[in-house]
């Protein structure tokens, strides 16, 4: 069995990234938001988060890698749209810096042009990707939704949010709404905060 990194967002991080191409499919706010829900999701799982008025409550004390649950504590009521925003860039940073330390990738530094900073990253052991997508996929076409691993059926309900089309294209999003819904439900808030955000930040854009 192929070992799998513990944390939601180093999942998360990595089924981003696209086995055929190579590379990484989605960078920038979009991985950010995706991320940041993923800390935010497992915090919740684990009952360190709890709900109170539509926005997230710290809950049973524990740890909080990313200092997700620090700014909850120190800030005044928030919605979940607003703590899927913040920080949505550094917490990119963060989990790659986590998954080269733990020795799952490799990043590149480069310039494009001579001029444009670029970074590659490279998964070490592609079965890694592999086991990741083969569980989210299972949650998405398998067992009773009741009986799926927690962070798989949060894995398909953040991709969804998210579009990481690595794991699930729009034909397959639409094909599996209502599978896709009840596997939401069973993950908590964060990751239909996330499609609220994109759909806000689109909606933005068209307008300007």
């Amino acid at each position: 069995m192929v070992e799998v990194p513990e944390s939601l967002p180093a999942r998360m991080y990595l089924l981003a990234y696209d086995l055929r191409k190579q590379r990484m499919t989605s960078g920038g706010a979009r991985l950010g938001y995706v991320l940041r829900a993923a800390a935010l999701t497992e915090l919740y799982l684990d009952g360190r988060l709890g709900e109170e008025r539509r926005g997230p409550v710290p809950g049973t004390p524990g740890d909080d890698p990313y200092g997700v649950l620090a700014q909850i504590a120190a800030s005044r009521p928030r919605s979940w749209r607003h703590w899927v925003r913040k920080d949505a860039r550094p917490i990119v940073a963060a989990v790659r810096e986590e998954l080269v330390r733990g020795g799952w990738i490799r990043v590149r530094s480069r310039r494009v042009l001579g001029v444009v900073p670029r970074r590659e990253v490279a998964v070490k052991d592609p079965r890694v990707v592999k086991s990741l997508w083969g569980g989210a996929s299972s949650a998405l076409r398998g067992r009773p939704v009741a009986h799926v691993n927690s962070y798989d059926a949060a894995a398909v309900a953040l991709a969804a949010a998210g579009e990481l089309k690595t794991v699930l294209p729009g034909r397959d999003r639409r094909r599996h709404r209502r599978r896709i819904e009840e596997l939401t439900a069973r993950t908590g808030p964060a990751a239909p905060a996330v499609k609220k955000v994109i759909r806000q930040k689109r909606a933005a854009a068209a307008s300007g």
